[in-house]
């Protein structure tokens, strides 16, 4: 008989414990308040959501049968979330605090976690048997490591289980004008990793460049076959902006996909980035966002709707 992974055991168990608190955590919610709590389950075909109903009967949480329980409001917009890659890329990350991000892209099935290499093979048995992807990412996050290093790092991600990789550019030699150089090296890592099925994002660093240079960029990535350009890596000092997405969208055209990352911290600066042309958005603030729109925007949309004479 196979021993059993004594990891593995003690990452189950800290899910199982996230559960457990939870749930505690909501009954404790019920009995203080019990007429906020008016939930039944509705099952059709196997899937079964959770409608739960506010103090004044509108209905404030919906989720497939997959969703535990959870503190507070369980959001509603699975779509948004199917577009978040919730992220943690913080140097001091512990191993808990991935855990716990593992738990929440679970819990809401977020499209990714994008965490640095060192965690790719925590994250993958932890988020094993669900829907969402492993991302990590190379050349992080000053993108000056050398082409044949990002491509071994490459290989070495997707051996320990991701399935998503967000590369950085060399942005010094794209400022140089060294195309050549920044075609191969995005090329190495495109190349590693789509022999083996997985996609690639070009951080291109979009706080650091000029518009000419965003393009190029963008270019080069579509030239190298790269699936996604990305604006940022949020280290930086600027992140994703409406104008820098809508320009890599133009770029690029319809057929790759952009990501928006850095700076989208609520459902306004997410719905503005699809807006202006985004496929993905990352953000370490995922579950606040598809919470919906902020109380304060929700008032000044009512209002404005009240306020139109037709």
């Amino acid at each position: 008989m196979t021993k059993p992974d004594s990891k593995l055991i003690e990452q189950l168990v800290e899910i199982i414990t996230h559960e457990v608190l939870a749930a505690m955590a909501e009954q404790d919610e019920r009995s203080a308040h019990p007429e906020a709590f008016q939930c039944k389950f509705e099952c059709a075909d196997q899937l079964c959501v959770k409608m739960c109903m506010d103090k004044t009967g509108n209905v404030v949480s919906a989720g497939a049968e997959r969703l535990s329980s959870t503190l507070g409001i369980i959001p509603g917009d699975v779509s948004l979330a199917n577009m978040i890659d919730h992220t943690l890329l913080k140097p001091d990350a512990t191993q808990q605090e991935i855990a716990q991000l593992c738990f929440e892209a679970r819990k809401y099935n977020f499209a990714s976690v994008c965490v640095n290499p060192t965690w790719v093979g925590l994250c993958a048995q932890l988020l094993q048997a669900s829907q969402v992807k492993v991302c990590t990412v190379i050349g992080f996050p000053l993108g000056a490591t050398s082409s044949d290093v990002k491509a071994f790092e490459t290989k070495n991600a997707i051996d320990h289980g991701a399935t998503e990789i967000d590369m950085v550019i060399n942005i010094g030699a794209l400022k140089a004008r060294d195309l050549e150089l920044v075609a191969k090296d995005i090329r190495g890592v495109v190349n590693a990793a789509h022999s083996r099925g997985i996609i690639v994002k070009v951080i291109i660093e979009t706080a650091l460049l000029s518009d000419e240079e965003k393009t190029i960029a963008c270019l080069l990535s579509k030239e190298a076959d790269a699936d996604f350009v990305k604006t940022s890596t949020g280290f930086a000092g600027g992140g994703a902006t409406v104008h820098d997405v809508e320009l890599m969208r133009k770029t690029v055209g319809p057929e790759m996909g952009v990501k928006a990352s850095g700076g989208v911290r609520t459902f306004e600066d997410a719905d503005a980035m699809i807006k202006a042309g985004a496929t993905r958005i990352g953000a370490s603030a995922g579950v606040k966002i598809i919470q919906g729109p902020s109380k304060q925007e929700s008032a000044k949309s009512e209002a404005g709707s009240s306020s139109k004479s037709y």
